[in-house]
């Protein structure tokens, strides 16, 4: 691996670690549950986008598919709670 290329994926992982810090203590204080949602929604975002840089420094397979299920759980319960906060109820 390239000096540059390590040094681009150490700054994404460092910077993408810190997003996902700051998305969860907006997830902890949020004074609204939109806020909350919000910051749910960033966490999952910044926790895939980490396994996927991470799955590029370490060069295996299997944390691009742990992103994908992170991806697909985490806009799931985006739109689940974001139904919840407009109608008051999940399943119609």
């Amino acid at each position: 691996m390239t000096t540059v290329l390590w040094l681009a994926l150490t700054y994404a992982q460092i910077a993408l670690a810190l997003a996902a810090c700051l998305a969860a203590f907006r997830m902890a204080i949020g004074p609204r549950a939109q806020d909350r949602v919000l910051g749910m929604d960033a966490l999952y975002v910044a926790t895939m986008l980490l396994f996927i840089v991470t799955g590029m420094r370490l060069g295996t397979p299997f944390l691009f598919e742990a992103a994908l299920v992170i991806g697909i759980a985490g806009f799931v319960g985006t739109v689940s709670l974001a139904r919840f906060l407009l109608r008051g109820e999940v399943i119609e």
